[in-house]
This record gives structure tokens, C-alpha cells and sequence, in this order.
């Protein structure tokens, strides 16, 4: 009588133990789920008309550009740190609003507008001259 009574113990305690080790394998088990990033709108380009640049303040902006530490953090056809200038040209309309925003923006710096990188000021920049460099770059639709 002794014996059966340990054996019924015995059993209980492998069941229980087989059942604990099932249940954390199928806790544990990781299947592979296959799923399709989104794409997002790196751009999200703002409507409007678009005014026209003149060449002269186009190619003087280039040369401003070429001059500062722009490139630093931009490159011109492709994202870098910062955004390609080509993506932002893309996104505003050639708008004195926006040429004045964004020159702000220049001298200033700015976080958020195209994901976490952030824009370092340059407080030393004549607001002019980041007007005329932000033509150049809205120039470059």
C-alpha cells in the first residue's frame, strides 16, 4: 500500500513538471511573424503655388552654401544627417512665407520637422543671407 502511494506521488509530481515545462516552451517560443514595414512620407509635401527664383540670388545662395558647414550635415540629391536639400525643396512651396521660415529656422535651429535629427543654429548667419540660401535650395525642385 506504501508503494502505490509514492507511485501515484511520483507520477503527479513528473505531470505536473512535464505539464510546467510545455507551458513555458509555449510561453517562450517566439514565431516568426513576417510583416511589411510602412512606407512613410519622408517628404510630406506642403501645397501651394510656386514663385519664381531669379537665377542671380539662385547662385548666390549655391555660393553662401558652398561657404558655410551646411554640407556638414546636408547633402544635396541624398539624405545625410539632415535632409536632402532636394527632399526640402520638395516638401515647401517657393513661398516667401516659407523662405522666411526656414531662414529663421537656419539661425535658430530647429528639432522634429524631419524626425530626430536636429538642426544646430547658427546664430552668426545674416538673415539675409539664410534668405538667400534658402532660395538657392527651394530652387532645387
Amino acid at each position: 500500500m506504501l508503494q502505490i502511494g509514492w507511485i501515484r506521488k511520483l507520477y503527479r509530481m513528473y505531470g505536473c513538471s512535464l505539464f510546467l515545462i510545455i507551458a513555458c516552451l509555449a510561453a517562450c517560443s517566439n514565431p516568426e511573424v513576417k510583416t511589411t514595414p510602412q512606407k512613410i512620407d519622408y517628404i510630406r509635401a506642403i501645397p501651394g503655388k510656386n514663385d519664381s527664383i531669379p537665377v542671380a540670388i539662385a547662385q548666390k545662395g549655391e555660393v553662401l552654401i558652398a561657404y558655410s558647414d551646411c554640407y556638414t550635415c546636408h547633402k544635396e540629391d541624398r539624405k545625410s544627417i539632415g535632409p536632402a536639400f532636394k527632399d526640402i525643396a520638395k516638401r515647401y512651396p517657393v513661398q516667401r512665407v516659407f523662405i522666411d521660415m526656414l531662414a529663421q529656422k537656419v539661425i535658430s535651429g530647429g528639432k522634429g520637422a524631419w524626425g530626430s535629427a536636429t538642426m544646430s543654429d547658427h546664430p552668426k548667419v545674416p538673415i539675409e543671407d539664410a534668405k538667400v540660401m534658402v532660395s538657392y535650395i527651394l530652387s532645387l525642385k
